[in-house]
């Protein structure tokens, strides 16, 4: 980002980031900071959790400098910015924490409410979640309105999409600080109003469930439905290859959300997704969706 913007200062600010999870999601947000030129804190509840992410990234590195995308002493520079840890008192330089555990609402409330107590009234609270309401996760914070969504996209060093959620308390300081911080980190942030789905997931998944519908009639082999959607819309993959990639399971997940939040039948998942489900075809991770693996 140009010198020149006058954000840039507010992106000073935030020198350390904190970094909970280091799963897929979590070290791929950390391999972007440290990348960046930005210190980070990774803590999982474990050791070997957290040198299995480590590791992850030190290879996701390793695959970048045999594409010359970055030399061996920026690999060597971005590893020392990472700092693992088990203990949460370790997040206590962090300006900005990011959760990025499991998706599920009880245990992100937890580690909320863990980070409230001994973190500094001033630090931001973001959370890497896709589906759970920011409004009502920012509620259960004594920090509300430093409280935001960032919704990274997998795999994160790749995609430069971040969705920036505000919930009703997220104060204006909060959000222009945050976008500033994922323009520093090479990404394209986009706003959004706290909804279910937010905005990609909301237009995504319910055309995944089209897609299920529109094989269930036999309109077109599952081959051909892809084929159209990525030379007729220029998409790189097709939904239904989406779709085992995301998981079967995640995809009715979402549209039951939908459908309970909105109460409106457009969101009703297909019958024909919820057959596949029921089998245990789940897509690449049980190696058998639409299609075999």
């Amino acid at each position: 980002m140009s010198s020149t913007s006058p954000n840039n200062s507010l992106g000073h600010e935030i020198q350390t980031v904190g970094v909970i999870g280091a799963g897929t999601m979590g070290n791929g947000i950390a391999q972007a900071c440290a990348v960046s030129g930005i210190q980070v804190v990774m803590i999982d509840i474990s050791e070997a959790a957290v040198q299995k992410g480590l590791a992850t990234i030190s290879g996701s590195l390793d695959r970048l400098l045999k594409k010359d995308k970055i030399s061996a002493e920026a690999k060597a520079s971005a590893l020392a910015r990472i700092r693992i840890s088990t203990d949460y008192a370790d997040l206590k330089e962090a300006q900005l924490v990011i959760e990025a555990a499991t998706e599920n609402e009880a245990l992100k409330v937890k580690i909320l409410q863990q980070l409230d107590a001994m973190l500094a009234p001033d630090v931001i609270v973001a959370t890497n979640t896709s589906s759970i309401s920011i409004t009502k996760l920012a509620a259960t914070t004594q920090r509300a309105d430093r409280f935001i969504g960032m919704h990274f996209f997998n795999p994160v060093p790749m995609m430069a999409l971040v969705e920036l959620i505000r919930g009703l308390q997220t104060s204006d300081a909060t959000h222009a600080k945050v976008k500033t911080l994922a323009e520093t980190l090479g990404k394209t942030p986009i706003t959004v109003k706290n909804a279910p789905g937010f905005v990609v997931n909301r237009i995504l998944i319910p055309m995944i469930n089209e897609a299920f519908f529109v094989l269930a009639e036999g309109l077109a082999t599952p081959e051909d439905i892809d084929a159209g959607m990525k030379l007729g819309c220029n998409q790189p993959i097709g939904p239904l290859a989406l779709a085992d990639m995301i998981g079967l399971d995640v995809c009715l997940a979402v549209m039951d959300v939908y459908m309970k939040e909105f109460n409106d039948s457009k969101y009703r998942p297909a019958p024909l997704l919820k057959e596949y489900v029921a089998a245990g075809w789940l897509g690449r991770k049980s190696g058998r969706g639409v299609y075999s693996y």
